[in-house]
């Protein structure tokens, strides 16, 4: 599998909350982004906690743009869209997600800058 079919392997999966397909894609001690709180989680038991949490009060939808590929980093331009669970528009954006790959594994996964308009 490249790199590109990787990545739409793991936001498809994502996208249709497969939680156990995405974290085989993960280290075992995998450090992941937490977009709701901030900070990150560690290992897969802590992302699969963190998604099983999430889905209980959002419903993103996360659909790949770009990807690039650099020497074991990957920037996957995004676009995001969440919802509450009533199916209201939270959120809607374009950013980037960084990760670092490790023996084909998801190593690091950041949550690149957000727009101005985002942070105020």
């Amino acid at each position: 599998m490249n790199t590109k079919e990787f990545f739409e392997d793991l936001y498809l999966n994502f996208n249709a909350r497969h939680i156990e397909n995405v974290l085989v894609l993960l280290s075992e001690d995998v450090k992941w982004a937490n977009g709701m709180e901030g900070g990150f989680v560690h290992g897969r038991d802590a992302v699969r906690e963190y998604w099983t949490r999430q889905f209980t009060m959002a419903n993103p939808q996360v659909t790949p743009q770009e990807i690039t590929d650099d020497a074991g980093k990957t920037v996957v331009k995004v676009h995001q869209i969440v919802k509450d669970m009533d199916g209201n528009l939270i959120l809607d954006l374009m950013i980037d997600h960084i990760f670092h790959l490790e023996n084909g594994l998801v190593k690091t996964f950041e949550i690149g800058e957000a727009p101005e308009w985002f942070k105020k």
